[in-house]
């Protein structure tokens, strides 16, 4: 509710008290208004009705007080051209062209059109270059470098179309009497959010492989898309000197280049951190008390069964999902990798020649 609904509502909830009470005095003490005020609001209702009420509470802008429109229009535009700068440096930069306008003044522009965060003027950037197809300068360019940056460090990371970059973690799960401890390796498909798991009794380089070798791989294979690149954390069993290190080495005979998250940013991996919290909710903490497992291969089935609703039924909200399953995310964007497959194999024949 607007605050000027909630004022308008004060107001007629006192003429109606003062009605019912008969009592102007009463009325204005319970609702702390003044003897004045009241006469002052009912003469307004009485001749305007609500919408003389609204004018009152509706607060006006005073133009008189508002910078010129060429020094607005010099706020705005530097505001395009150098969207890092804060107000302070705004300032100053206009005092050098010869105008002059506070720190303040130059918020209460940004406020005026809708400028007055770092984020909002990169949107308003990225909108003006895709309808004007402007030529960016090197102070605009570093700006959108840095939120590039910022949405990776925040997990939004950039991927193009299915198989261009998947996610692989591992999640601890539990001990279980008879089992002992049991972790997961996960892997998803960043643009697509199609997601494969698998459980183990150990956290290793060949149980990392593993997954990839048993489930994803063939799964790409079969869509005749190649995998090109994976992100993983730097943990022992993702990172390691190539010749000595399952994982390492399977990725690069496989022609899967590997990147690595920065050191204490797990949230650069967060799709796989925030898969990992729907498994645990939707499956594990229902699973487990639904049953006693007694092996891997039980419980390895039962997982399978609900990726296979995951990946099939389950409606998706992710960036490029719209509300669809993440195999019809797939399906509907397959088209993407295989033109860049024929764009790269393309490239690679004029280069030849």
């Amino acid at each position: 509710m607007k605050v000027e609904t909630k004022l308008i509502k004060t107001k007629l909830g006192l003429l109606n008290l003062a009605e019912k009470l008969s009592n102007v005095s009463q009325a204005c003490k319970v609702m702390g208004y003044s003897r004045d005020s009241f006469y002052r609001i009912k003469e307004l209702y009485d001749t305007g009705g609500e919408a003389a009420l609204y004018e009152v509470s509706r607060s006006k802008p005073i133009f008189k007080n508002r910078v010129d429109p060429e020094v607005e229009e010099a706020v705005v535009q530097i505001a395009f051209e150098y969207p890092a700068f804060g107000q302070q440096r705004v300032c100053n930069e206009l005092r050098k062209r010869g105008m002059f306008i506070s720190a303040g003044g130059v918020r209460s522009v940004w406020l005026r059109h809708d400028l007055e965060v770092f984020d909002k003027r990169l949107k308003a950037l990225e909108a003006r270059i895709a309808q004007d197809g402007i030529i960016l300068t090197e102070a605009q360019m570093i700006a959108l470098e840095r939120k590039k940056e910022k949405r990776e460090a925040c997990g939004e990371i950039e991927t193009e179309h299915p198989g261009y970059l998947g996610a692989q973690d591992t999640y601890y799960v539990g001990n279980i009497k008879g089992v002992g401890r049991i972790y997961q390796q996960t892997f998803i498909d960043t643009y697509t959010r199609v997601a494969f798991a698998k459980v183990y009794d150990r956290k290793n380089a060949i149980a990392a492989a593993d997954l990839l070798n048993d489930l994803v791989l063939p799964f790409f294979e079969q869509q005749n898309i190649p995998l090109l690149r994976i992100l993983t954390d730097r943990g022992t069993e993702y990172k390691g000197k190539r010749e000595h290190h399952e994982y390492e080495l399977y990725l690069d005979i496989e022609g899967i280049e590997h990147s690595k998250i920065q050191v204490r940013s797990p949230q650069s991996n967060g799709i796989c951190e925030r898969l990992h919290r729907t498994i645990q909710e939707e499956f594990y903490a229902v699973a487990f008390r639904k049953k006693l497992y007694e092996s891997l291969d039980q419980l390895q089935s039962d997982l399978d069964e609900w990726m296979q609703y995951y990946n099939n039924e389950r409606p998706h909200s992710g960036r490029y999902c719209f509300g669809k399953t993440p195999i019809q995310t797939f399906n509907d964007s397959i088209a993407l990798a295989r033109e860049k497959k024929l764009d790269d194999v393309s490239l690679e024949t004029e280069n030849i020649s």
